[in-house]
């Protein structure tokens, strides 16, 4: 697959290593076109899909929800927590309906466009910094690291799935594209003109309706990049001090402003330690401090090059990123009086920082690889094939492109669709509270692929909780319920789980139990808890098996 990729990559990129015509050219713009196309397959190709996994469960049992508003009687604060703030899901869901394609074609659509509009505009930076060469390695690229996890953040730059980032991340790189040329140009001729003003509203209207938060963080880039445009180092660095301190300040409003929350929600807050720098390994500080060593090489040219794109760009990557590491560094405390500021995760800013830095090294990497088109090719193959091998071992048990409808090979998601099939919309399922995360699993998700109300799991449902803190109890509730579910008794498991309403259990396929199971597979077994009291029930299902 990986090697295919590369394939792909040569033919389109390789065979015209001396560049492209020059900007506004017609021709440029239908190569531009078929480049990003050939890029986009070659991501998808290398990166995978896979809709029902991770935060891309967590999205697509909202949008099911939007569509089918009786579904997830039980708990469903956990489908519908992060659609307060975002249109995401009633968007897609609108999608589906007026289009009259299934979901899950619909989803993958957006994925491509996604990929596709996100290099677009990565390609519309590079133009603005980088000719020839050096333009087509900084996106390709891009392109082969688009699912790099951002330091310890637990973001990447691109899921391999459907979320709200899937949106406001190419909304955000446009509204950079925008706003450089809004600047620029007010630098050289104090005009502003009025229909980059609109489009840079647009794109981030749109942002700010798919993920409130990113795109914030996209508005803080765009003040940056104005600081950043100016003829000036010392009036750079001074204004760069200014936006840093104003950051430090709104923070410590913030924390102020906020209640200090519960010992309960702590514990939830906790779960998530990648809030919090103190918790960081000494691998994922390198995750921040690398990229802020390489912009600054290109924020301070040995050359007076202070108003070019390139170097803009990476002064307003590091301002931002400065920014971002004194916040969290001052507030984001497990200790702190309130959690709010770590809630916020500021850090999450170096999703931008980190494709600005991947561009600037694209551009770099095209020096060394020159016209020589075995470089090319080697230097892509191998960069392919890690990340190729990175998706593979976090998905060792699915398949690598997972197609609408194909058939499925995880032996979790086999079981998840039987449930979707053959058991009551009412139900309520109870699985272990780490399932998410037990091997062969691949983290798919379970309300999304069943479409079943379940007990809130540790780690997604953890994550739902720690930025709801109403859902605390809840999801507290749900350990306690889940805890080492398949290792304990049926009369343990009966005894805790009836009393909240569940009616099914998932457990894992060595569980020693006397349930009538109605399903059972390499991985897992379903099973229906007994009708009635509790009792009466477990004393007489316990009695029948014997």
């Amino acid at each position: 697959m990986a090697t295919t990729a590369v394939s792909l990559l040569k033919n389109t990129l390789v065979e015209d290593l001396n560049g492209i015509p020059e900007q506004g050219s017609l021709q440029q713009r239908h190569r531009s076109v078929f480049l990003i196309t050939a890029l986009s397959a070659y991501a998808f190709l290398v990166h995978g899909y896979h809709p029902f996994s991770e935060d891309g469960g967590l999205y697509l049992a909202g949008i099911k929800r939007v569509l089918a508003p009786g579904m997830y009687p039980h708990e469903a604060g956990f489908v519908l927590g992060h659609l307060r703030f975002s249109l995401f899901a009633p968007a897609l869901a609108f999608a589906v309906r007026v289009s009259g394609l299934n979901l899950e074609v619909v989803l993958l659509l957006v994925h491509w466009m996604s990929i596709w509009i996100t290099l677009w505009a990565a390609w519309m930076l590079a133009e603005r910094c980088f000719q020839g060469k050096a333009r087509v390695a900084a996106v390709a690229l891009l392109a082969t690291w688009l699912t790099l996890p951002v330091a310890g953040t637990s973001l990447m730059l691109m899921d391999p799935y459907v979320t709200a980032r899937s949106i406001s991340t190419p909304c955000t790189l446009l509204a950079l594209v925008f706003a450089l040329d809004l600047f620029q140009r007010w630098q050289r001729e104090y005009v502003l003109d009025r229909w980059t003003v609109a489009k840079l509203g647009i794109v981030f209207a749109l942002a700010a309706t798919m993920h409130p938060l990113m795109a914030a963080y996209g508005f803080g880039c765009v003040l940056a990049l104005g600081v950043a445009t100016t003829r000036w180092r010392r009036s750079w660095i001074a204004g760069a001090a200014a936006l840093c301190a104003a950051a430090v300040i709104v923070a410590a409003i913030l924390r102020l402003a906020a209640q200090p929350e519960s010992s309960d929600y702590r514990q939830v807050a906790m779960s998530r330690y990648y809030w919090f720098l103190s918790r960081w390994q000494w691998y994922e500080w390198l995750g921040l401090l690398g990229p802020m060593a390489i912009l600054t090489f290109t924020a301070f040219p040995r050359k007076n090059r202070d108003t070019e794109a390139a170097t803009i760009l990476a002064r307003m990557s590091l301002t931002v990123a400065t920014a971002a590491v004194l916040v969290a560094l001052l507030f984001a405390w497990p200790n702190a009086t309130n959690l709010l500021v770590a809630r916020l995760q500021p850090l999450r800013i170096f999703q931008i920082v980190y494709v600005v830095m991947i561009l600037i090294v694209g551009a770099q990497l095209s020096v060394w690889l020159g016209n020589r088109r075995t470089r090319w090719a080697a230097t892509f193959l191998v960069l392919a094939s890690i990340m190729f091998l990175a998706e593979r071992e976090t998905f060792p048990s699915s398949a690598h492109i997972e197609m609408p409808d194909s058939q499925q090979k995880n032996a979790w998601v086999q079981a998840f669709e039987w449930i979707r099939n053959n058991t009551p919309k009412d139900a309520l399922f109870a699985l272990d509270a780490d399932y998410i995360t037990k091997p062969g699993e691949d983290a798919q998700s379970f309300r999304a692929i069943a479409e079943r109300s379940a007990l809130p799991d540790y780690s997604k449902d953890g994550g739902e909780a720690a930025i709801t803190p109403s859902l605390t109890a809840a999801w507290r509730a749900g350990q306690t319920l889940q805890s080492k579910l398949s290792d304990r008794s049926d009369h343990d498991r009966i005894a805790s789980l009836q009393p909240a309403g569940v009616s099914w259990v998932v457990l894992a396929r060595g569980a020693v139990t006397a349930l009538p199971c109605r399903y059972t597979n390499a991985a897992v077994k379903v099973c229906p808890l007994p009708a009635g009291a509790m009792q009466t029930g477990s004393s007489g299902l316990l009695q029948a098996k014997r």
